[in-house]
């Protein structure tokens, strides 16, 4: 068990609080509610227009049902005091082999990463990312990659993600 202390903010009061305090679970079914709100928490926070979270709501939710139940969507929750106060999304994605896992044709991918506002800056997000890499590396998987926002790029470098040149494109619907 890991006892890290920091001071946080607990009921409207500064209170020591023990990272030892923090109990981590495993996502399930159970948790779809959670897990798109989180995800839309995440995206506001970045500057998501609202008309595109709200364009988003409905397909993501049908979309992560069958995968939470079936297990391609697997992840981490963080709770204190049974309260679920962070979690982690995480994925076998299908690639093929690449310069960077020449002889791999799966990545993990993470998503999903979102700390309630009162327990940030007491390293709940890096506990989390640290048991996504050993769930990775239970599975076999050796490169992992996620898409950082600003606010959550210092917190991956610090647990040794390093930026790549991943670019992207949307194409106009209806073609």
């Amino acid at each position: 068990m890991i006892a890290v202390f920091r001071w946080a903010v607990v009921a409207d009061s500064l209170t020591f609080v023990s990272l030892s305090m923090i109990n981590r679970r495993n996502v399930s079914a159970a948790d779809l509610d959670l897990v798109c709100r989180h995800r839309e928490e995440m995206f506001r926070e970045s500057g998501s227009p609202e008309t595109d979270l709200a364009a988003m709501s409905a397909p993501f939710r049908s979309w992560l049902a069958p995968r939470l139940t079936d297990g391609r969507y697997f992840g981490f929750l963080a709770e204190w005091d049974g309260i679920p106060i962070a979690g982690v999304g995480l994925m076998e994605i299908d690639w093929p082999p690449h310069p960077f896992h020449p002889t791999a044709d799966r990545r993990g991918y993470v998503l999903n990463v979102f700390v309630e506002p009162a327990h940030r800056g007491r390293g709940v997000a890096s506990l989390l990312m640290e048991a996504s890499d050993r769930e990775f590396e239970r599975r076999g998987l050796t490169f992992l990659v996620l898409h950082a926002t600003a606010a959550g790029r210092p917190v991956y470098e610090r647990v040794g993600w390093a930026q790549t040149s991943e670019m992207s494109k949307s194409l106009p619907t209806g073609r």
